[in-house]
């Protein structure tokens, strides 16, 4: 009797002991919101969880993660980050422009972090790189400054004597609206060509505007990435080919889709930069005082088997500077 007497005290400190840690465990596993655009499901989003692993993130056991995809139905996207806002989230992560502007808005407290947005700054999300204040920080995608005109200077090695050069913009996208005059038109002119561009709101403009680039006697098409003009993401490459076009765009996945080259910045090595961000707000930092940061690698891809259609001889020199070729 004596000897049960000792051992039930014992056994309800050990139970009430792992009880507590169990409680505080629980406690402490982390929550982050995570608002998409135009969804969830896109390759950059898997580089980027799998960067917090690496890190020591690990969902459902040390970090507990709500994803809101609006589907690519941007309109949504005020709604789901009022919804995330409710939940109390540790910190909100917005991948996209209109998913930092949506939790921009739906917040001023609850740290965010955002990934591929071009110009923080521009669209005010920020005070400034280098000292972002308020509740907002990440990674940019955009350098000012000479990048915009690097797929205009592919496109001179490629057609020396190519003189119209098409531009698909949307004046909806925040980003197009902000970057495009300060950007484009200068590095139009310093590699000679004349410019149409078309302003296109709707996925059923794309066959009549491809179709009117080409009567015009556009040469190449400049396609500035947007929701409206990369999902599905072989209309508009497919379009272009047919109409014999020469096509380029920002992301790899243009090329992938059938576009003749992108060149732009390493989108899964900023997801995984994005990591670091939540890793180090987490862990007690402010993102006030996080700088943002911009791309320093850029990649260039090319589609061997579209300029083979198009009846285009890439340039050696072309060849051995890219970093995927598509066959």
């Amino acid at each position: 009797m004596r000897r049960f007497a000792v051992t039930v005290p014992i056994l309800l400190v050990v139970l009430l002991t792992f009880a507590s840690a169990t409680a505080q465990s629980a406690r402490k596993m982390a929550r982050i919101g995570v608002l998409c655009a135009p969804a969830c499901n896109l390759g950059p989003n898997d580089a980027f969880m799998d960067e917090l692993q690496k890190l020591g993130w690990i969902e459902g056991t040390t970090i507990a993660i709500e994803w809101k995809s609006p589907d690519y139905h941007l309109d949504r996207l005020p709604a789901l980050a009022a919804d995330l806002v409710r939940s109390k989230p540790d910190l909100i992560v917005a991948f996209t422009p209109p998913a930092a502007r949506a939790a921009k808005n739906a917040t001023s407290d609850i740290p965010i972090v955002m990934l591929f947005v071009a110009d923080p700054v521009g669209m005010g999300l920020a005070s400034s790189l280098a000292h972002p204040g308020g509740n907002l920080t990440g990674v940019a995608t955009f350098v000012p400054g000479g990048f915009s005109g690097k797929g205009l200077e592919i496109i001179r090695e490629l057609l020396p004597k190519a003189k119209r050069v098409a531009v698909f913009i949307n004046p909806a996208n925040e980003i197009h609206r902000l970057l495009y005059p300060k950007e484009y038109p200068p590095a139009v002119a310093k590699f000679g060509f004349q410019l149409d561009l078309f302003e296109l709101r709707d996925p059923a403009e794309l066959p009549d505007a491809v179709a009117t680039a080409k009567a015009r006697g556009a040469e190449a098409l400049s396609v500035w990435s947007d929701p409206l003009f990369d999902f599905p993401p072989k209309r508009l490459p497919d379009l272009a080919l047919h109409a014999g076009l020469p096509s380029f765009s920002l992301f790899p996945q243009f090329v992938q889709a059938g576009g003749l080259f992108a060149y732009g910045p390493d989108i899964l090595a900023l997801a995984r930069r994005g990591a670091h961000y939540i890793d180090r707000i987490l862990k007690g930092a402010k993102p006030s005082e996080l700088p943002i940061e911009q791309p320093t690698k850029f990649l260039l891809f090319l589609n061997l088997k579209t300029a083979k259609s198009l009846g285009l001889e890439l340039p050696a020199s072309l060849l051995t500077r890219a970093d995927e070729v598509i066959e």
